[in-house]
């Protein structure tokens, strides 16, 4: 599947003064300089090393096996059942007790009738083929830990209808509620790696993560054309999500996004590498003292006077409260009149964590920032 960056001509003339120190960067034509990617992309026969990629995560989802332990199990219908779906089904997949890691055997368009309520140990690897999942609620990780998607394209997700029926395991159906439309919702799970997905349009968030979910990364993604991209916390009262640990890296936040890139609370928020081509609203924002560490993007403002500065914060005391929480801004590249106010501890001591990736040079991102999304990923070729 190819997307075609509406703005990334731009993206690339300005920062065409770097692509000496990417290309330098790469030991190899297929090496970008993408810890990720370069772990698994050069290969010509992934398809025969699928599994592989489930050691190429990094950041604080990087334990994230998936099915890797499992079986394959291919997909062969975009039809769908919530509470007694047939094999060959993604959510008869999905549902399974064992590791499984889940592929399709020809593109598909797939429209759920109900969210899809995925149970542990499982990958959703859409490489090779066209997979969207689209035009109806979309994809929900609750209560379960160790899961992978990666190369789906995720759109037009709306509401799941209340009262409804659906299974999340083999022999187990429960009345679930009102769904609130995100393309990928995360409720009290860890053990998360999303890659590259591509998602756009959906009726709440595009990503959100709450109910103290953690040991997630976020990678290699491209969002566009969606107000509410990521929620990360569930309130600010819920001090549970004080766990939480997410690693945002290498993804591509593009056009006609309005805010949340991401909005987090109380937890730690490593966002890393990432480009920003412009925000309606804000791109970073948060409340009840989360730590945000931004290391090594590039924000590019709109040209909107307004719409200029980077984070937003929200508090009921305003800057006396604010100016405590640790929000950094390390090695970013602020285009177009892009700000960044930081607050807090300046020490790096503040925002080292265990599981931190090693940032790479802003630099890089021109030769990375083209991969981002859904691959166009062919059998026999690199990816």
């Amino acid at each position: 599947m190819n997307f075609f960056f509406n703005n990334l001509l731009f993206l690339l003339i300005v920062m065409q003064t770097y692509a000496a120190a990417a290309a330098a960067a790469s030991s190899s034509s297929c090496r970008s300089g993408n810890p990720i990617d370069d772990c698994w992309r050069c290969d010509p026969d992934w398809e025969s090393n699928r599994k592989m990629l489930a050691d190429c995560a990094i950041g604080f989802g990087r334990n994230a096996v998936g099915g890797r332990d499992g079986e394959f199990y291919v997909v062969t219908t975009e039809e769908d059942d919530p509470k007694n779906p047939s094999p060959g089904m993604l959510r008869h997949a999905v549902i399974q007790n064992e590791p499984l890691w889940i592929i399709f055997d020809h593109d598909m368009n797939i429209n759920l009738k109900q969210e899809l309520m995925m149970n542990s140990y499982k990958t959703i690897d859409g490489r090779g083929n066209n997979i969207e999942i689209s035009n109806g609620p979309c994809i929900t990780i609750q209560n379960v830990t160790n899961i992978i998607i990666h190369g789906i394209y995720i759109h037009h997700c709306i509401q799941g209808g209340g009262n409804a029926l659906v299974t999340d395991g083999p022999n187990h159906y429960e009345l679930r509620g009102v769904s609130d439309g995100d393309g990928i919702s995360i409720f009290g799970s860890r053990d998360i790696w999303i890659d590259h997905c591509t998602l756009s349009n959906c009726h709440d968030g595009l990503i959100d993560a709450v109910y103290a979910s953690t040991a997630i990364t976020i990678s290699n993604n491209y969002m566009f054309q969606h107000n509410e991209v990521m929620l990360l916390g569930h309130n600010d009262d819920f001090v549970a999500d004080r766990i939480m640990q997410v690693t945002i890296a290498f993804n591509y936040f593009g056009e006609g996004l309005v805010q949340r890139m991401p909005r987090c609370r109380h937890g730690y928020f490593h966002i890393v590498n990432n480009v920003y081509t412009g925000w309606k609203m804000y791109a970073i924002g948060g409340s009840a003292n989360p730590t945000i560490n931004s290391q090594g993007n590039v924000f590019i403002a709109a040209d909107d006077i307004f719409t200029k500065e980077v984070t937003k914060r929200e508090s009921r005391n305003g800057y006396e409260e604010w100016k405590e929480w640790n929000w950094r801004s390390d090695g970013d590249l602020l285009l177009n009149g892009a700000k960044f106010t930081a607050s807090g501890e300046e020490g790096p001591e503040s925002y080292t964590k265990a599981s931190s990736m090693v940032a790479r040079p802003a630099s890089l991102l021109a030769n990375i920032v083209p991969f981002s999304g859904v691959l166009d990923c062919r059998v026999g070729q690199t990816c």
